[in-house]
């Protein structure tokens, strides 16, 4: 079948499998819950994976550590500022994303001009964002403007409503990567940057825009993820760095570069989501649940590579 040579496929496959052995334990009691539950937590980790990708498609070493501690100085910040009123909720969003732009803007500079690998600048950089999020934060916890509480943790015709905001970001994502001038760009950086260079791209100028387009997504889920736990967190955003980077590989697209695959995205934090639901319903401890989390997770992965290998030997 055509659909199962596209690498995002396996991640679907594994999602539907799992989904299908999870509702078997309860009789299909808890089909629709799980479902909407599902599409709940995958949109974090869609929203900050759609970031990773941009970032990581730029080719071999290119990735963004501060993820996290973006997303808890956007929480923090932006909760601090809207104070729990509904008349600012829009500054308040504002601030997020003006955080994200921040913050990819210092990552890329750290980059650059100091030419640091990206793995050590990112990293380098979470410190001081983390450090401005504890200092900022002191133990306060503000709750949400109450309309924005009940929008996000609100459903539209049964679809979660950040689901539905992770969808339009899909969207928008896939005309980027796949239909226009600028994802060209990023693809050939990732597949060959002296090549790149050589074609004419403004390599530094698509490079700089990937990273704060990473952090921005990163500073927006901060904003959601604060909103929907009904208040900001020091380690709220603790998960999400391996989250952004295992929906990315698992999602089909080349940690080498050079290749995105965006319907992967939602496949991949899906099955991230039902696998732990999976092995809870199951009666799975801690350590157990983390063993066979990482050995489904690597099964997966080697099937679609195989497949992958099979298909371009035919």
């Amino acid at each position: 079948m055509t659909v199962l040579r596209k690498p995002w496929a396996w991640a679907w496959i594994a999602t539907i499998v799992v989904y299908a052995i999870t509702i078997a334990a309860t009789a299909g009691a808890s089909a629709a819950g799980l479902a909407q539950a599902a599409f709940t937590f995958a949109a974090f980790g869609v929203i900050v994976g759609l970031g990773q990708m941009f970032v990581i498609t730029l080719g071999p070493g290119n990735v963004d550590l501060s993820i996290p501690a973006t997303m808890t100085l956007a929480g923090t910040l932006s909760l601090k500022l809207m104070n729990g009123a509904d008349a600012m909720v829009l500054p308040g969003l504002t601030l997020a994303l003006a955080i994200g732009t921040g913050v990819g803007l210092l990552n890329y500079g750290l980059i650059k001009v100091l030419r640091i690998p990206p793995i050590i600048a990112t990293l380098a950089l979470s410190f001081i964002v983390q450090s401005a999020a504890i200092w900022t934060n002191r133990g306060l916890r503000i709750k949400p403007p109450e309309s924005l509480a009940a929008f996000s943790t609100g459903t539209l015709l049964g679809i979660p409503n950040l689901a539905i905001i992770a969808g339009l970001l899909t969207v928008v994502a896939w005309v980027l990567l796949e239909r226009s001038i600028w994802g060209r760009r990023v693809t050939a950086i990732g597949q060959s940057l002296p090549a790149a260079r050589r074609a004419g791209v403004a390599v530094d100028g698509v490079r700089l825009s990937a990273y704060v387009l990473c952090a921005m997504l990163a500073g927006l889920c901060g904003f959601l993820l604060a909103c929907f736990s009904g208040g900001a967190a020091l380690n709220m955003g603790a998960e999400y760095l391996l989250i952004s980077i295992a929906v990315v590989v698992i999602g089909g697209s080349s940690v080498a570069g050079g290749n995105s695959n965006v319907p992967g995205i939602w496949g991949a934090a899906l099955f991230l989501f039902l696998v732990v639901s999976m092995l809870n319903t199951y009666g799975f401890g801690a350590g157990p649940r983390m063993i066979l989390t990482g050995i489904i997770i690597i099964a997966v992965i080697l099937a679609a590579s195989l497949r992958g290998r099979g298909t371009e030997g035919g």
